[in-house]
């Protein structure tokens, strides 16, 4: 759920505080990506 009223308009990654929340991905719509998801063939 995004409580966020920066990440509900436009999201985390636009957002210029985005390098320094730390509640980017409680209250955001920020998902790390995992690398061992992501393999090359």
């Amino acid at each position: 759920m995004t409580l966020c009223p920066i990440a509900l308009v436009s999201g985390c990654k636009k957002c210029p505080l985005f390098k320094i929340c730390f509640l980017k991905s409680l209250i955001g719509d920020y998902r790390q990506e995992d690398e061992k998801t992501t393999t090359k063939k």
